[in-house]
């Protein structure tokens, strides 16, 4: 058994092994590939002033309900999308919308986002079916397959405008706005 004396000059000996040893692995880590971190693996995220944030995938759209529509896409040539609704999106998750949207909440806009960045505003009662008859869907396929790369795998769709501005592809986040 080693004295007191003795295990404090093993240690105060050993300091500069073990601190070398950590510093090499600590370089080690940094040289070893990591492993990248997905942004968005086809997922749909619904968040801001609901009741019950989601955070969806296709199966989970193609479980709700859903209707097909013709609109003229920015090329001028018609197709047929599938999609949600997007009222019946923001109603899962608990959004101010149907008997909930007066007062205060008739203030609330969506925020619609895409992978790359663009983003823009639809006021909400312009969605709720019981201000307007306009359809807006969250798209995830068109013609009967799934949509292109570049365009999803979920697109907003919105084929009473004249333009497609609001057109978002690769649709990645809907937040709720409730304005104060």
């Amino acid at each position: 058994m080693m004295k007191r004396s003795e295990q404090l000059r093993v240690t105060a000996g050993a300091k500069p092994v073990l601190t070398a040893l950590g510093l090499l692995t600590c370089i080690g880590a940094l040289a070893l590939p990591q492993a990248a971190t997905p942004v968005n693996l086809g997922r749909l995220a619904i968040t801001g002033s609901v009741e019950r944030p989601l955070n969806l995938q296709i199966s989970d759209l193609e479980k709700m309900p859903h209707i097909s529509l013709e609109a003229k896409d920015h090329d001028g040539r018609l197709t047929t999308y599938e999609g949600v609704p997007l009222a019946e999106l923001l109603k899962a998750a608990g959004a101010p919308i149907g008997e909930k949207l007066r007062g205060a909440n008739m203030a609330s806009y969506v925020l619609v986002e895409a992978k790359d960045g663009y983003r823009v505003v639809f006021a909400l009662p312009e969605l709720d079916p019981a201000f307007t008859d306009s359809k807006v869907i969250v798209a995830y396929a068109a013609n009967g397959k799934p949509l292109p790369d570049g365009q999803g795998p979920f697109r907003i769709v919105a084929p009473q405008e004249k333009r497609p501005a609001r057109w978002i592809r690769m649709l990645q986040r809907i937040e709720v706005v409730k304005i104060q």
